[in-house]
């Protein structure tokens, strides 16, 4: 044999023996895995009731996860409920500077799970559920919801996450991305006509009406568990025990004048109100509603009608409110809303327009990409800012990634030429925003 067989016999060589060791290695894990699944559904059950991140653990769950108290030291969470919250409070340069004020916005969209506000409700609303017997993993049971998005996408994402489904019943006037992103997310969707809230085929109604027609059925032990976002108290007390204190610690111990969020179920600015307000007791601080043309909240705030005393709230169709906002205005007060609507001082009205050029001011002086109801509570902030005294702290909530409203509402802005490079841009705020007259 010559010196350049050698090559080919080793290489040979090498992979008899790599077959080989799989096969051993092969043999093995299939002894061993039995074992493995065995102590995977074990802890799995077992973080359903308290993970290790959210809740005690026992000794044995100790002995059996990789998750020390040294990672947990150093920054590893349990799963991807550990990345919901403390959220970076930033302040927006420009706005500041047009404004005078310290503009401190709240960070939402990086949150971990759904990226937005809603994945700090729905892991309440599931871990609520569970105490109560509602929901338990391994049983088949399904979470129903009727959302605009955002609440059904964080939904999706943590039901996958403690083992169970999802169904989401949706308007189809909503951004086509965003049904999209729950299918691909594993959740089944209904996009439903637009309907009043009066009517059974409303999404809200469709998603209870699922849910009972889900632990009514026979032929399953499973159970159908209605989330009910608009009028469940788990959410509100949601950001009263997690985003209030966060804002809270943020601002120095409470250092800050008003806080300006808008409603959809009304869950952040009841529970960041109430942490604030009556928690810490900062009773000087300024609570403000930012509020889409078409809504009827802002009424309700300044005028103490929805909309005039010979309408009845709740009636109206979403075309004859027409904006192109999603996630916050409604028609109606909510359980939520209702619980901190006493803590709310002002309300500040924001055109479509004025929500659109917020948002392409955003990108072009501050790099941040955001959504249509992140623009219109920056809008109501630069408002709040201008009636109060300069130096003041307003602190608002960027809520979602632009990317979930690019067939809707970035379209729009696209459409109205605030993209076009050849197109001379305002360079002042305030004259973009039409609010010259607030100026101090």
């Amino acid at each position: 044999m010559s010196l350049t067989d050698h090559p080919r016999v080793y290489g040979t060589a090498a992979l008899t023996v790599a077959f080989i060791a799989g096969i051993f290695v092969t043999l093995g894990f299939k002894d061993l895995y039995p074992e493995l699944e065995s102590r995977y559904e074990r802890r799995k059950k077992r973080s359903r009731r308290g993970s290790i991140f959210f809740g005690p653990v026992s000794l044995e769950d100790r002995e059996e996860s990789s998750l020390t108290s040294d990672d947990r030291g150093n920054g590893i969470v349990d799963g991807v409920e550990g990345t919901i919250g403390n959220t970076p409070l930033i302040k927006i340069r420009s706005l500041s500077e047009a404004t005078g004020c310290l503009i401190l916005a709240k960070a939402e969209f990086l949150n971990g799970a759904g990226g937005s506000p809603k994945d700090r409700v729905a892991l309440n609303m599931i871990q609520v559920a569970e105490e109560q017997g509602l929901l338990s993993p391994g049983r088949g049971d399904t979470i129903y919801e009727g959302t605009v998005g955002s609440t059904g996408i964080s939904l999706a994402v943590l039901a996958r996450a403690r083992g169970y489904k999802a169904h989401i019943c949706m308007p189809d006037d909503m951004a086509v991305e965003k049904s999209d992103l729950l299918h691909h997310l594993g959740a089944t969707v209904e996009r439903v006509p637009v309907a009043p809230i009066t009517d059974p085929g409303h999404f809200v109604n469709l998603a209870r009406t699922r849910a009972r027609e889900h632990t009514a059925a026979a032929d399953t032990p499973s159970r159908g568990f209605f989330a009910d976002q608009f009028e469940s108290l788990a959410n509100y007390t949601a950001h009263m025990k997690t985003t209030g204190p966060e804002i809270y610690a943020q601002t120095d111990g409470g250092q800050l004048d008003a806080f300006v969020a808008g409603a959809g179920t009304g869950g952040t600015i009841a529970g960041v109100a109430k942490h604030l307000k009556e928690e810490r007791g900062l009773s000087a601080l300024r609570v403000v509603l930012a509020d889409p043309q078409g809504s009827g909240l802002y009424n309700k705030v300044r005028h103490g009608v929805m909309y005039s005393a010979t309408e009845r709230e709740g009636t109206r169709r979403r075309q004859q409110v027409d904006t192109m906002v999603e996630g916050i205005g409604i028609t109606r007060i909510t359980e939520n809303f209702e619980a901190g609507r006493g803590l709310v001082d002002d309300a500040v009205k924001v055109t479509d327009e004025q929500a659109c050029r917020m948002a392409r001011w955003l990108v072009e002086h501050d790099g941040i990409f955001v959504g249509s109801s992140s623009a219109v509570n920056c809008v109501a902030a630069v408002v709040t800012a201008l009636k109060m005294p300069k130096d003041s702290r307003v602190v608002t909530i960027l809520c979602d990634s632009g990317t979930r409203h690019l067939s809707k509402f970035w379209k729009h802005i696209a459409a109205m030429g605030l993209e076009d490079e050849t197109q001379e841009q305002d360079e002042d705020l305030l004259a973009a925003l039409g609010l010259e007259n607030l100026q101090r």
